[in-house]
């Protein structure tokens, strides 16, 4: 077998892909910038990474907004490895939506997520893979991810891959993968990874968007104990791919795939390479990698992420927001096909030395208790996932949950969407045991991390349930309202913005900078425009209140679509649920409620009357849905977003228009929930 000639350390790592059971490091300089440039207070990365300590936050926050050169200088030189010191922090104007950071400076993203470690502690481990088949971790120390990332970084250039050009990753999570990605940032190609749940229409139109030259691929893939032919989905996708040169093939499984003459198997060519490859010295705003996100037009954006800044700032807020400590077990059970596994996956907690968790499989495989298991059996001191999983394990009661110990959690996170009240309660007092800190964050693909969250704060500071509470250090939010003039005071809503630039926000969008600049920066001149509403309390924190398209205007009363499922999410019968706003005659605007209701909850009527009168009492009575339709499951993509898009269309009849549904976990959905608004609608026009 081809992965037995790599060696021991990445023949392990190979081998282990299919079940089986002396990188030298580069000589590292750290060099410092210009002390111009690093003006103001000294110290600023001790400072931060103190910043927990009582009453250090507020301090170190308006100097970030105040003086963001002499915050963030100290901070780039101190915590990244640098080829060339930069010569100017910053150089930002949202009119045009020019961002740069750290201007001048040269480095590697690689060499920083590896050879510093590398260096320090070969045998430290960077990465556990827990892989599908339950109890089946495999763990990579940072030389042997090191020596893999060197043999797949002369495996492309072998291939014809050079600096600037773009490869499309079309993996599912493994060490490979993460190989994969830095393999590319080594040698100054650009990746895109794309999810391995897209069709194939859909991979072929992110790689034809990014004119990709390679794709790098597994025969198979497993998750949920399901197989996934991502090469077959890859051969009918670059059919239509004239920019791809070659498709390197790895192996997940033992079971053959069909070759053609673009492919390569990966192994193979990896046997033949040196562990050794020199990285290249990138400028800090060359492109690192290209995420595709999803646009109010239907059409996927390329999101551009660059080098130093955006590892920067994925390092830092993986640092101090989930309290992470040297030796911890980073626990995101993210896939690296979406930007929280880009930075709280692999950028950030590689950077900072860490060891982090790759989740393969799913929260409810082989049963409900797979993370907690999880948990138990990797010592996993931070865990970071999302409340739609949350949401899902909570149907299944506390049992699978206390089975497991859990003493070794210190940080729960939350990401993807805002968490409702019920979901945070659970999560917080039946897997934290009410003693973890719990973390609900607010970001996006275009911040490239984490916004606002409740830590880093002063020591001991309130976290509120279901709130991401306070802006990151540099994160300067506004409120607008709906002329475009800035919402002062406590206990208001409006449009949420961003006044002022951080190292870690996007750069553009790939091959469209007009349209980055129309997205982000043309609705309130002057400001980054999230398109997310949000609330301001009293003490001045921060509650997402949902898309601002997800706003719906019942007769002049705006309301963000999240308050009504965070109230619906309340009745103990109500596990999910999602709201929608569709035209109505006389308000304008009126709410439409799907929720899943458990078995044991009896009459569904009664549940439905029960949280109209719940609904009214917790917000208004305007509030109340007008129509409350059970359905069984929610339509959800394979990352557990809910597709409201395709809601809406059902409800507006344009069921026969809607659009790309390949990234729905199970399409078959849809036919169940038309069927169920038929058999609603029928029930109503009886009655009549």
């Amino acid at each position: 077998m081809a992965a037995r000639s790599l060696g021991r350390g990445v023949g392990r790592l190979l081998g282990s892909l299919r079940g089986l059971s002396g990188q030298p490091a580069r000589p590292l300089c750290r060099v410092s910038a210009p002390r111009r440039a690093a003006s103001g207070p000294s110290g600023s990365a001790p400072a931060v990474a103190a910043a927990s300590q009582a009453g250090s936050y507020p301090a170190l926050s308006a100097q970030a907004a105040r003086e963001p050169a002499a915050f963030w200088g100290p901070l780039a030189r101190d915590t990244l490895v640098w080829d060339t010191p930069y010569h100017t922090i910053w150089d930002c104007d949202f009119s045009t939506g020019k961002i740069g950071w750290f201007l001048g400076g040269q480095l590697n993203v690689s060499v920083n997520c590896l050879d510093q470690h590398v260096r320090k502690s070969p045998e430290s481990v960077a990465l556990i893979w827990e892989r599908d088949e339950p109890g089946t971790e495999v763990r990579i120390t940072y030389r042997e991810l090191l020596e893999t990332t060197c043999r797949l970084a002369n495996t492309l250039k072998r291939h014809g891959v050079c600096r600037g050009d773009c490869v499309a990753i079309y993996m599912p999570v493994s060490p490979l993968a993460v190989a994969a990605m830095l393999a590319c940032a080594r040698i100054g190609a650009v990746h895109t990874v794309i999810f391995a749940g897209f069709s194939a229409v859909s991979l072929a139109g992110r790689i034809n968007d990014a004119k990709c030259k390679v794709v790098i691929t597994f025969n198979q893939g497993l998750r949920g104990g399901r197989v996934m032919e991502l090469k077959k989905i890859v051969d009918e996708a670059v059919k239509h791919c004239p920019t791809v040169q070659r498709v390197l093939v790895a192996h997940r499984t033992d079971n053959k795939v069909h070759m053609g003459d673009l492919d390569v198997p990966l192994e193979q060519e990896m046997a033949k390479e040196d562990p050794v490859c020199a990285p290249e010295s990138m400028g800090s705003e060359d492109m690192l990698f290209i995420l595709y996100t999803s646009g109010s037009t239907g059409m996927p954006k390329g999101i551009v992420h660059t080098q130093a800044g955006y590892l920067l700032y994925a390092a830092l807020t993986h640092k101090l927001v989930f309290d992470h400590r040297p030796g911890d077990v980073f626990g995101c059970v993210a896939d690296i096909g979406w930007i929280t596994g880009h930075s709280y996956v692999v950028y950030g907690p590689l950077c900072n030395g860490a060891t982090s968790v790759l989740f393969e499989s799913t929260p409810v495989y082989p049963n409900a208790g797979r993370y907690w298991e999880t948990v138990e059996r990797l010592k996993i001191n931070q865990f970071y996932g999302a409340p739609t999983a949350v949401r899902l394990l909570l149907k299944y009661g506390d049992a699978w949950v206390k089975k497991y110990d859990r003493s070794s959690l210190r940080t729960l996170g939350s990401v993807g969407e805002p968490i409702n009240c019920e979901a945070w309660e659970w999560l917080h007092r039946v897997v934290g045991d009410s003693r973890c800190t719990l973390v609900d964050t607010w970001w996006q693909t275009e911040t490239g991390g984490i916004c606002i969250a409740p830590r880093p704060s002063e020591e001991g500071a309130e976290i509120l349930p279901g709130m991401a509470m306070r802006p990151f250090f540099g994160i300067t939010p506004v409120l607008m309202d709906e002329k475009g003039s800035v919402v002062e005071g406590s206990n208001v809503s409006g449009a949420l913005c961003i006044s002022q630039a951080w190292p870690g926000m996007a750069r553009t969008i790939y091959g469209d900078h007009q349209r980055f600049v129309d997205a982000y920066f043309k609705a309130y001149p002057g400001y980054y425009f999230t398109g997310d509403g949000a609330y301001r309390t009293e003490g001045g924190y921060y509650q997402i209140t949902g898309r601002m398209d997800d706003v719906i205007n019942i007769s002049g009363h705006r309301l963000g679509t999240a308050e009504i499922e965070d109230a619906i999410a309340d009745h103990p019968a109500v596990p999910e649920s999602a709201v929608i706003g569709y035209p109505h005659d006389i308000k304008g605007e009126a709410a439409f409620a799907f929720i899943v209701v458990k078995d044991s909850a009896g009459d569904s009527d009664v549940v439905v009357q029960e949280l109209k009168s719940m609904v009214a009492t917790k917000i208004a009575k305007y509030a109340v849905p007008d129509k409350i339709l059970v359905v069984k499951r929610l339509p959800k993509t394979r990352s557990g977003k809910v597709m409201r898009r395709l809601l809406r269309k059902i409800i507006t009849s344009e069921d026969q228009e809607l659009g790309d549904t390949t990234t729905l976990e199970d399409p078959s959905i849809i036919t169940e929930i038309l069927s169920a608004y038929q058999k609603c609608k029928d029930k109503q026009a009886a009655a009549k």
